[in-house]
């Protein structure tokens, strides 16, 4: 949200550089004026910078500023690309605080762990999984409340009087006559002893969480161009580069002849790094012809995987194995040996891409023995390392700079920081082979990003059950195939227990639904396509498996899908009122519109509920979504207004996907390179999206990604209401659908 350069950017360090002692920080002299800042503990008590504390019981964090001109400043410990996290961490601080909401700004933090870990990742620093709402509710909470409670104090001391007798509304603090805004006590709260403990409001007296009325505060910046993104970055001098990379997937650089390149106007010099040959250049068109100029041999010996067939035909031979043991709750043979019914399907979903409007770049800058980095760092706790070793600098001489990003959807958020790591590695070797500091963008093409990799991997599901005389599930079994996304990098292969890896069966593993006789099995072979994380991980095929066999099953039985449904979540109330909820706003039960059916889905992932009614119809053989009524619980609503967005989106990434995504691999390499190819959904497949949202007085969960995983199945089961065909392989788009 601001201007990254070091001269113009206030960054959290300038507020609270290392070694400041408390009265230091908390007063915070500077070209800012007087601040008021806190630290608050991972476990909610508040602590003043400096203070000792134990490193079992406590992360400090700094959180908020008050200024003299009246400006609350937010220091987001998340990185924001499209979700909304800056609104939402303001209106629980602004609430907690009561402060004005429209004068909280937000600033990004620095990279620093032991403040700004992620509390529901170990205290990594990282934003994904939906955690940045889920993790910070109470520290925005206590952060705003202790932070009330010293402005309280220091207006109490003021004039004399009770502090239970001083009122606080929108950043101003009140008593009889007597009033001042927070800006005028900021000077007098610093001095005041941080509380050991604070009240925070019942809810019944909320203003701003829960409200419709609040809507986003990034929104301006983002829509009239004064947002700064990764690529709008400038720096004196900067210099722009592309990469050539291998071709294929496992191809290694054998040799290039440089010397065309470099005739190209605007080259500065062509550079070997260990991604391929960087075309160092004044600007993007001179660096992409330096490029196109080059002339690169490659080793394709080690160039693989052949084609999707091949890996699909590879993966369900595997699925005849058992593989490795996730859930055997007991023997499944029994039930499906002696059932009256029994269902069998396989199912293939291929490698996605994650198609961010903003394709990878990051900017680097090697000087004064010193390593500076700006762009969309998701995960600082690996970027940091990741770019110090790169540089071949300690860790304490790496500084990065977050900016928001154009989407990410799991993209920036990766265990290799390639795009990171790419731009230190040129600056490097601008260094080291040119004597040079200057700083360099590294700018990935649309192409570049949609061919290198780093895709939701391809997956094939086997599925066998068993149903008794009354309809009922007597035994399954579930194995599942593919790419491990946790072992593909030393930074997250330690996440894997027991050779399973979560993220390739949450949403078959657990399962909230009451399955007697359950087995999973997982196979995870290894492939050169780098595997990672795509927008709801494992629940983007779990939940298409696991809801479409649920329409089946319940059809064998002779019973009403969302009957049948909730006859199995007895266990999972929260998830059994999203499915009411949804069939209810969403006509269950009654006639759709003539050459239309509705479909049904529910399911959990990252802690939130939500169910989905699509209303379908068939044009030239595609499905044709017109509605799709939501229902979702995601505990205390804390910005309606946002929730409802998330899912809209999620509604729309995840239809695109269903209709059209799909990464085709030949030759070992990815037929797709653009949105000409890789479709992304067109405004008018948008279809008309109802969000209802369930009251609740749990804890705030995500719902960043929970919008995606239920969309597919739901189309899925009304194409088959339409049609007859149960579609067992995604998108949509391979299949001639017709109305039965």
């Amino acid at each position: 949200m601001h201007f990254p350069h070091p001269e113009l950017v206030r960054t959290t360090e300038d507020a609270t550089p290392a070694g400041l002692d408390r009265r230091g920080f908390l007063q915070g002299a500077g070209a800012a004026g007087l601040v008021l800042g806190l630290h608050l503990a991972a476990g909610g008590r508040a602590r003043a910078a400096g203070e000792s504390a134990t490193a079992e019981r406590f992360a400090p964090n700094a959180f908020v500023r008050i200024a003299p001109d009246d400006s609350v400043t937010l220091i987001v410990k998340h990185h924001e690309m499209g979700q909304g996290v800056t609104t939402g961490l303001s209106t629980i601080l602004a609430e907690e605080l009561d402060a004005d909401l429209t004068r909280v700004n937000a600033e990004y933090a620095p990279s620093d762990a032991e403040r700004y870990g992620n509390l529901v990742m170990g205290g990594m620093q990282g934003t994904g999984g939906s955690t940045a709402i889920a993790n910070s509710w109470m520290q925005m909470r206590e952060a705003g409340a202790t932070a009330r409670a010293m402005l309280v104090a220091a207006a109490a001391e003021r004039w004399g009087v009770p502090a239970d007798g001083i009122t606080v509304s929108k950043g101003v603090l009140s008593a009889g006559e007597r009033s001042a805004t927070f800006g005028e006590l900021a000077e007098a709260a610093a001095k005041q002893e941080v509380p050991e403990d604070v009240a925070l409001k019942d809810p019944s007296r909320f203003v701003y969480i829960g409200k419709q009325d609040v809507h986003r505060l990034d929104s301006k910046g983002k829509t009239d161009g004064t947002a700064t993104y990764g690529i709008d970055v400038r720096l004196p001098g900067l210099l722009t580069a592309v990469i050539a990379r291998p071709p294929a997937f496992g191809a290694t650089l054998k040799g290039f002849d440089a010397e065309k390149a470099r005739q190209v106007k605007g080259v500065e010099a062509v550079l070997e790094i260990p991604e391929g040959v960087a075309v160092v250049a004044t600007g993007m068109w001179p660096a992409i012809k330096g490029r196109k100029a080059l002339e690169v041999e490659w080793d394709l010996s080690a160039a693989g995987p052949a084609s999707s067939e091949a890996l699909y035909e590879e993966y369900e031979k595997l699925a005849d194995g058992a593989g490795t043991e996730v859930v055997a709750s007991q023997d499944t043979e029994p039930g499906l040996v002696g059932a009256t019914k029994a269902i069998e399907a396989s199912y293939r979903f291929p490698y996605l891409a994650h198609a961010s409007m903003e394709p990878m770049n990051c900017v680097a800058w090697l000087h004064d023995g010193r390593l500076e980095t700006w762009g969309g760092h998701q995960f600082p706790s690996i970027d940091h390392p990741l770019a110090a070793k790169a540089a071949g600098l300690d860790a304490s001489k790496v500084e990065l700079h977050s900016l928001i990003s154009g989407g990410s959807f799991g993209r920036r958020a990766n265990g290799w920081a390639d795009f990171t790591v790419e731009a230190v590695h040129i600056v490097r070797a601008l260094k080291e082979e040119h004597d040079r500091e200057d700083p360099v963008r590294v700018q990935w093409t649309r192409e570049d990003d949609t061919r290198a990799g780093l895709y939701r991997p391809l997956y094939v599901h086997r599925a066998r059950i068993g149903l008794d005389a009354d309809g009922g599930v007597v035994g399954w079994r579930h194995r599942i195939v593919g790419q491990s996304i946790m072992a593909a990098t030393e930074a997250m292969s330690g996440m894997i227990h027991n050779g399973v890896d979560d993220t390739s069966v949450e949403g078959v593993s657990p399962t909230p639904y009451a399955i007697p006789a359950f087995s999973v099995g997982l196979h995870s072979p290894e492939q050169p396509v780098r595997p990672l994380w795509w927008r709801s991980v494992g629940h983007t095929h779990t939940a298409y498996v696991m809801e479409t066999l649920m329409d089946e099953l319940a059809e064998a039985a002779g019973k009403d899908p969302v009957a049948f449904r909730l006859g199995m979540l007895e266990a999972s109330p929260r998830m059994a009122g999203v499915l009411r909820l949804a069939a209810d706003k969403g006509g269950w039960g009654e006639t759709p519109p003539e050459g239309r059916a509705r479909g049904i889905a529910v399911h959990k992932s990252f802690s939130s509920y939500v169910a989905q009614v699509a209303e379908v119809s068939l044009v030239d053989g595609m499905p044709k979504v017109h509605r799709v009524t939501v229902a979702v619980d995601c505990g205390v609503a804390v910005n309606p207004d946002q929730i409802a967005a998330q899912m809209e989106g999620g509604v729309g990434f995840a239809l695109a996907a269903a209709l059209h995504g799909e990464i085709t691999i030949k030759d070992g390499k990815a037929q797709e390179g653009n949105f000409d190819r890789y479709q992304v959904l067109r405004m008018p497949e948008m279809p008309q999206v109802d969000v209802h949202i369930l009251p609740s007085q749990e804890a705030p969960t995500g719902v960043g990604e929970p919008g995606v995983p239920p969309l597919a199945p739901a189309v899925a089961n009304a194409i088959y209401r339409l049609t007859g065909t149960r579609v067992r392989q995604l998108p949509f788009a391979r299949h001639e659908l017709q109305a039965a």
